[in-house]
This record gives structure tokens, C-alpha cells and sequence, in this order.
């Protein structure tokens, strides 16, 4: 008798196909909260989207010149069409590790493994170092992705408080109460997503001396390394803490404005020998997915060494003068409340809804912002972080002064009648 042959007992055709507990466990909350939304735009004003974290949305922000002819260098060699070794070609993991050595926090290609993007490096370093029934620290207002990969494996996600009123520091009493016996590592993120702050090197000193009291290791995620405004200074959290397990993340997508070429990366720095192994792991677990696009790959060393200092600085000058353009104009909105960002391409702002008719929270704020004025901005209880939304500053800046001014006149219809 065949398979096809065979039929349930009950005589039913139908099919039941059970959904893993890996997928059922996997959600972002970002996609949850802005899918549940389902408002419309006015159809009378052209959109303005400061909701997409994605810098080649609107076209003013082009990647260098010497970037794209790195890669058409690449195809038209042949050379990067095969696969390479899981965790990255030797030649590409090499200049990641030459542009982020330091005398204090040296790395060498064998400390890097390439990953699909930072959102891939950061799967591995979380994996690499927590079980399910462990837990790992991250903040709040955080990236939407931490508990997204640490839930769908049965990782808890603790969160830390992150401080408004002191530029987005950590609250570090409250990181370190977070803390027991299940708790595998500490993410930290800095230049932020979504608060556009950027750690003094005392305070990443103060947040290293947690995680080494505890001797818990820190991912540190760093994708927006280096994109700091005028008279801010970048500390990585490698050379912060020398003697103490980092695993930094990073990648193309932000610094290079490629983030759809998804090529990241996880390097280990270990200065006292204390996690050894974790370098293994994470080689072990790139077999998964056998590494990033080989062609990307090819074309990083040429990426990473020969793109001008100018094209950085460019694209650094715009996010600042859009971030003090907003801030300038909502700060002159009674129920907002900007938080001026110190780097990175976002700008948090606070709203009162005490002093607006018919407004709870920053959900209704944005679904009503987006259905009567066409600008739509990411409630922050997409980061856990609620009465906040989060704009986007790599759009152009006329579109900064449009959406700016419409939210004014948003808040002044709604403005409650005794304010």
C-alpha cells in the first residue's frame, strides 16, 4: 500500500500542520503596535514618513560613490560568487578587525565573525552566550529586536530604565537590581536606537563596573559607531572596559547607508582570557546560515579602507542640523517635549497628553497625527517606552519643517481648552 493510500481514520482529507513554539514564541513589538494601528493618512496632504529607521527611503542621503565601485569592482572580477567560510573570507573579517583595533582593545580577524546584518550579529552574540530559562539585561526605551530574538527562544528579557531628563542614561541602580543568577549578559546600545544619545566615556566606565561586579559579559551594540554631533566624543565599549568580555555588534548598514546589503558583524574582545570559547561558538553557529552575501563581502576590505572621511561627516552634518532644526521648532510646542540627541538619526520626543483633548497616549497621538496631518512617527511603545515617539532625522529637511509645523498645528487644534 502506498502513502498516498493512506487516510485518518476518521476519513477527513483535511490537513492539520502544527506551527513550531519557535514561530509562535517570535513577534516584534514594533510590528505588533504599528500592524494593530491601521490608520490612513489625510488624502488632502502628502505623507511625510519620520517613521522608518531606513536612510535611503527618501534619496538625499546617497552611500559614497567609492562604496558602489567597490562593489561593481567585485562583479566584474567574478571573484565573490562562491561561498566563503561561514563565519566571513578572511580578507573582509580582517579589515573589520584593522578599523576597529585599538592599542588598548586590540582585535584580529580570528576575534570577527560576519553576520547578515547587525540584527544577525546580534542573534549570535545573544545566542552564543544565553540557554532558554536564562535572562539577559537590555534597556528601556530599547531596540524593538532585543526581546524579538530573546523570546522567541525562551530567553526573559530584563529591562533597565534609561533616564530622559540625563540624556538617556542608564539608571544603574536599577541595571544592577535587575540582575540574578540566570543572567547572561547585559546589551547595551550606544549611539541609541531610538534616543539618538551617546554615553560619556565615564558612564560606559560606570555601566562596565556593573557588569564586572556580577562578571556577567556586555554586547555591546554598535552599529551607529562614530555618527556622534559637533562636540561629542565615541567610546567604544571595548576599549571602556580592556579586561572585561565584550562582544561588539556592527555592520554597513547605518554608516555606510546600506542596510539592505546586510552585512554586520560580531567581534570578541576578551583581554583577560575569559571567554575563550564564545569565539567557537559563534563560528559554530554562523553554519547555519553560512555566512553574509560573499559578494558584499568581496567588496569590504575597498568599503571599509577607502571611503572618504567627507561622506561620514556629510551625512553626520544633516542629522544634526535636522535634529536642531525639530528640536527649535517643537520646542516651542507646549505638549511636546523634544530630547535633543547627541548623535545617531533619531530624536525622541515626549507628549503630554494632559493637555490634549481626546488624546490617552502616544499611540492615539501618532494615529491621530497620521489621519488628520499625514506625518507618521513611531509611538515609543514600540520601545517600551510610553507618552514618547520617536522621529527619524535622515529625511530631508524641508520635510523636517513641514512635519514640524504640521504637529504644531495638530497640538494647537487639540490643545485642551484650559492650557
Amino acid at each position: 500500500m502506498s502513502m498516498a493510500d493512506v487516510r485518518p481514520e476518521n476519513g477527513d482529507d483535511k490537513w492539520s500542520v502544527p506551527v513550531s513554539q519557535w514561530a509562535t514564541n517570535t513577534t516584534n513589538p514594533l510590528r505588533r503596535i504599528v500592524d494593530n494601528m491601521r490608520v490612513q493618512p489625510n488624502p488632502d496632504k502628502k505623507l511625510i514618513r519620520l517613521s522608518i529607521g531606513d536612510p535611503t527611503v527618501y534619496g538625499n542621503l546617497p552611500t559614497s560613490e567609492r562604496v558602489n565601485r567597490a562593489v561593481v569592482e567585485e562583479v566584474e572580477r567574478g571573484t565573490g560568487n562562491g561561498y566563503c567560510q561561514s563565519f566571513g573570507a578572511e580578507p573582509a573579517r580582517r579589515a573589520v578587525a584593522e578599523c576597529y583595533s585599538t592599542e588598548v582593545a586590540p582585535v584580529s580577524a580570528d576575534d570577527v565573525i560576519l553576520a547578515s546584518g547587525c540584527s544577525g550579529a546580534l542573534d549570535l552574540a545573544i545566542k552564543v552566550l544565553a540557554n532558554s530559562g536564562d535572562n539577559i539585561l537590555i534597556p528601556r526605551p530599547g531596540f524593538s529586536l532585543y526581546r524579538c530574538l530573546t523570546e522567541a527562544i525562551q530567553i526573559e528579557c530584563r529591562t533597565y530604565q534609561l533616564l530622559p531628563d540625563s540624556g538617556w542614561e542608564v539608571d544603574l541602580a536599577e541595571m544592577e537590581s535587575m540582575i540574578n543568577d540566570r543572567t547572561r549578559a547585559i546589551i547595551v546600545n550606544n549611539p541609541s536606537n531610538p534616543c539618538g544619545s551617546v554615553y560619556t566615556r565615564e558612564h560606559l566606565e560606570a555601566i562596565a563596573a556593573v557588569a564586572r561586579k556580577f562578571r556577567i559579559p556586555i554586547i555591546s551594540d554598535e552599529v551607529y559607531a562614530g555618527m556622534v554631533f559637533q562636540g561629542t566624543s565615541f567610546s567604544s565599549m571595548s576599549e571602556v572596559a580592556p579586561n572585561q568580555p565584550v562582544l561588539t555588534c556592527g555592520g554597513l548598514a547605518k554608516r555606510y547607508l546600506v542596510p539592505g546589503w546586510r552585512l554586520g558583524w560580531v567581534y570578541v574582545h576578551d583581554g583577560a582570557h575569559n571567554i575563550t570559547p564564545v569565539r567557537d561558538g559563534l563560528r559554530a553557529l554562523s553554519t547555519q546560515i553560512l555566512g553574509p552575501c560573499s559578494l558584499i563581502q568581496s567588496a569590504l576590505p575597498a568599503i571599509i579602507r577607502e571611503t572618504p572621511e567627507e561622506f561620514f561627516q556629510g551625512t553626520i552634518q544633516h542629522c544634526e542640523s535636522a535634529a536642531q532644526r525639530a528640536y527649535a521648532l517643537l520646542s516651542q510646542v507646549q505638549a511636546l517635549h523634544p530630547i535633543m540627541p547627541r548623535g545617531a538619526m533619531y530624536m525622541m520626543v515626549g507628549v503630554k497628553p494632559e493637555l490634549l483633548s481626546g488624546i490617552a497616549d502616544d499611540i492615539e497621538f501618532t494615529e491621530q497625527l497620521m489621519s488628520e496631518e499625514s506625518v507618521f512617527c513611531l509611538p515609543a511603545q514600540c520601545f517600551e517606552y510610553p507618552n514618547y515617539f520617536r522621529i527619524v532625522l535622515s529625511v530631508p529637511m524641508e520635510m523636517i519643517d513641514e512635519a514640524c509645523g504640521r504637529m504644531a498645528e495638530f497640538c494647537q487644534r487639540h490643545a485642551e481648552p484650559n492650557n
